[in-house]
């Protein structure tokens, strides 16, 4: 997102808008995987404002909040202290949540157009080829191919907080991870009555093939404090469509 200079050039960070900025916003859309339908009023992204620019997060504070709050649940529901390094790492499951045989979805090439106003409208089938368990530990990604995985961990985003999870990550490998990768408050929370939330995982590699292993540390999630907390959090009763999901593609598909 960028805005128009008035008598000046853009501003030379990408997705930022300067304090006391007041005129029009642009956005550059492009579709990487399936050909998208949009149209006027379609919402596409999100604005957020943050006091301070890019203040430092605090693993000792994140390390407080999970003493507190209990951030990371595994499968079964049990409790588990958060591994946190710059952040609270993120691995990935391979070997299927309960057994599940499908642990993710790679993207089909050359698929029909997709109308985003459309929900629970589309054969996940003419979209997405299933991957089942790997035999052995790994699995490759192929080059530029884009790929749902689902972490091996469920987390919480108690209501005070958001969350974002690093895009890219150079000390994890040469892929990108989660493209829309904002956290709301309440996700995987509700009214404290929830063990923590999968999180759905879109991934791509870099150019080159990259070998995947179960349970491999593949991102982090940054926790940004609230300046209160706000009045509806991310939960069903507001209609959030991931709130206690698996394996699950976005809401334009139907469920498999």
């Amino acid at each position: 997102m960028r805005r128009r200079a008035s008598g000046t050039r853009l501003e030379d960070i990408f997705e930022r808008v300067q304090a006391g900025y007041k005129g029009d916003l642009y956005v550059e859309v492009v579709p990487r995987t399936f050909s998208v339908l949009v149209r006027e009023g379609t919402k596409l992204n999100q604005l957020r404002f943050i006091r301070g620019f890019d203040p430092p997060h605090s693993d000792h504070k994140l390390d407080k909040l999970d003493r507190e709050e209990t951030l990371v649940y595994m499968p079964n529901d049990e409790a588990v202290d958060a591994t946190i390094s710059e952040g609270l790492r993120i691995s990935i499951d391979l070997q299927g949540i309960s057994g599940a045989d499908i642990i993710g979805y790679r993207a089909k090439q050359h698929a029909p157009l997709i109308d985003l106003a459309k929900i629970n409208h589309y054969n996940p089938n003419d979209f997405w080829e299933a991957i089942t368990a790997p035999k052995s530990d790994g699995l490759l990604l192929n080059p530029d191919d884009f790929y749902i995985l689902l972490s091996k961990e469920k987390v919480r985003i108690p209501p005070g907080y958001a969350a974002e999870m690093v895009a890219y990550d150079p000390a994890v490998g040469e892929f990108r991870i989660h493209y829309a990768g904002f956290f709301d408050p309440g996700f995987g929370y509700g009214n404290n009555d929830i063990k923590g939330t999968h999180a759905v995982l879109e991934v791509r590699s870099h150019e080159v093939p990259f070998l995947l292993e179960d349970g491999q540390f593949v991102g982090r999630l940054i926790y940004e404090q609230l300046l209160g907390r706000p009045e509806k959090t991310y939960g069903v009763e507001i209609g959030s469509s991931y709130q206690s999901q698996g394996l699950s593609l976005s809401k334009q598909f139907k469920r498999f």
